[in-house]
């Protein structure tokens, strides 16, 4: 089992472009790249912040796969 982050389609689901969402969070884009392709889980603080800029539940962040 492992732990899928869907943050592209929740970003693009809000209309985001990836530069929006690095302006909102802070998180540079590079970074919420790495994030998006599942190459790096963000940190706690980074997935609250994510969460809060997306106007989601942190839980929303996350699938867990088969």
């Amino acid at each position: 089992m492992r732990i899928e982050i869907l943050l592209k389609d929740l970003r693009e689901r809000k209309g985001y472009s990836l530069e929006q969402l690095s302006r909102l969070t802070g998180i540079s884009t590079s970074h919420l790249n790495y994030i998006e392709r599942n190459e790096k889980e963000p940190s706690l603080s980074y997935a609250i912040i994510i969460a809060k800029a997306l106007n989601i539940k942190i839980e929303e962040l996350y699938k867990i796969v088969q």
